[in-house]
């Protein structure tokens, strides 16, 4: 498959962690490459279910105002896989998407 986008301007070191059963946090970082005005957004879904992805709520940002984390506050997760999609917008050129499934542990 050809991906859209210029290379290194997805993000990396993407990783999501469960605290106190319900609490869910995400981090990256932003592509080595991308340009400077580019803003990423994560959406997630539950990969059994029917819904929609959901697009995150409460971002974090870096002190350039660019997303860099999502916080989410109360999630109900199964023992099932989880899939993450971080996808990217900029002026100056197209951005490349990251997608993963991760196995989300209690």
């Amino acid at each position: 498959p050809v991906f859209a986008g210029m290379n290194g301007s997805a993000i990396e070191n993407f990783s999501c962690l469960i605290y106190n059963v319900s609490l869910m946090n995400c981090t990256w970082q932003a592509g080595r490459n991308a340009p400077g005005d580019t803003q990423y957004f994560l959406y997630w879904q539950n990969s059994r279910s029917d819904d929609d992805a959901v697009e995150c709520e409460l971002y974090v940002k870096d002190k350039n105002g660019r997303n860099t984390g999502c916080r989410f506050p109360n999630v109900k997760i199964g023992t099932e896989k989880a899939y993450f999609l971080v996808n990217g917008t900029s002026k100056e050129s197209l951005i490349q998407f990251y997608d993963e499934y991760i196995q989300l542990y209690k």
